[in-house]
């Protein structure tokens, strides 16, 4: 994540919606894709305070009403939510109070998920942007009837985060801190982030767009048979049993061990947890050739472990949780090396920035190449714990 500048020429963050300094309204703008002053015109509309691209922009109405949005939408258009909140189906219940609260951080959150797919160029979209399957959120809540004090919630009435056939949930009870790591702690999970549920659970979402019916068997080979045991019955199995004590040998998480899908979006997650560590290591004045759009998958997870032994030792210094907690074993590798190229053919499938198709270096390799012997295991980085 990089950082943006003011008109007034103050630093501002990929949060902010207003300068500390001068006091002026900020937002994203879409043609530039930046932070920007908003600098105001006639008819409620603004112009993007970039002095290089000045283009004429509204506010996401999720801006304007709710303030959980600080983006913008190019002056003319028809759209009046910005290309993040436009792929809402459905946001939480805002007479409920802290319902606001909640969803502004989920938000946060998934604009953040937006800037990673934004910058390694993946294609998402709706139906009408002809991707398949369409991508959509859902932000809700269990169902609890306000006139009964305590009782079970039913099967019906709880809200799992989750994917399916491109429809994220997420459970907004996510989005209260002392809920969720209370949640972390039960399951003895390293991290519980809402970045994280996102990045999960777009990696499933990718499972679908770029492996179903199309290159599930090499997945296979890297991951294993999605097809045997059934999902339902690799959960059933692992909530009653649990990852193997060995689990670490072979996959970057204890949940990744219950199912190949799982095993995919865990792998999935952890790329781009390397990816945005990466870019703010870059833009922040870290060194590295590392971005994540030119970069070999070697130097990048190399260079994570080593930024990932020094962010551990701040964050241990302070009594924090370690920012890199992932081992980086030989399995592990060779399955990052794998999501690697699907999102390299990704975004060469990408429309929006390859209209004609893709050049000739992300196109599908084809006979021997395109089979997971391509993906030669190699030998193991040294972990970052």
């Amino acid at each position: 994540m990089r950082t943006y500048h003011c008109s007034c020429g103050q630093t501002v963050f990929y949060e902010n919606s207003l300068c500390l300094a001068c006091g002026a309204e900020l937002g994203f703008c879409p043609q530039c894709r930046s932070i920007v002053s908003l600098l105001p015109i006639e008819g409620g509309q603004y112009r993007c305070g970039n002095s290089k691209c000045g283009a004429t922009l509204a506010k996401c109405a999720n801006y304007i009403e709710h303030n959980v949005c600080n983006r913008c939408v190019a002056v003319p258009g028809l759209e009046t939510l910005c290309d993040c909140c436009r792929f809402n189906d459905t946001i939480p219940d805002l007479t409920v109070p802290g319902n606001k609260e909640k969803w502004f951080r989920l938000e946060t959150a998934k604009r953040r998920l937006f800037y990673d797919l934004g910058e390694l160029g993946l294609p998402y979209g709706t139906e009408a942007d002809g991707i398949e399957p369409p991508l959509r959120f859902d932000f809700k809540a269990d169902v609890i009837p306000q006139t009964i004090f305590w009782r079970r919630i039913g099967k019906g009435e709880r809200v799992y985060t989750g994917h399916a056939s491109g429809r994220i949930t997420i459970n907004i009870r996510e989005a209260d801190d002392v809920a969720r790591e209370k949640v972390r702690i039960d399951l003895g999970e390293a991290h519980r982030t809402l970045i994280g549920h996102f990045r999960h659970e777009i990696g499933h979402f990718y499972w679908d767009v770029l492996v179903k019916g199309r290159r599930e068997e090499e997945c296979i080979a890297v991951f294993g048979d999605h097809n045997n045991p059934t999902y339902a019955d690799a959960l059933e199995a692992h909530y009653k049993n649990g990852a193997a004590a060995n689990w670490a040998q072979n996959y970057i998480s204890p949940y990744a061990t219950m199912h190949p899908w799982e095993d995919f979006a865990e792998s999935w997650a952890t790329y781009l947890d390397m990816a945005s560590v990466l870019d703010t290591a870059e833009h922040a004045g870290f060194g590295g050739a590392t971005r994540m759009v030119y970069a070999e998958i070697d130097p990048m997870i190399a260079r994570y472990q080593e930024l990932g032994i020094t962010l551990n030792e701040f964050n241990r210094g302070m009594g924090l949780l370690d920012v890199v907690p992932e081992v980086f074993v030989p399995a592990v590798v060779d399955k990052l090396r794998y999501i690697h190229r699907l999102v390299r053919l990704g975004r060469g499938e990408n429309r929006a920035i390859y209209p004609d198709g893709p050049p000739p270096a992300l196109a599908e390799p084809s006979g021997v190449e395109s089979q997971p012997a391509a993906i030669a295991p190699q030998p193991a980085v040294a972990a970052a714990t």
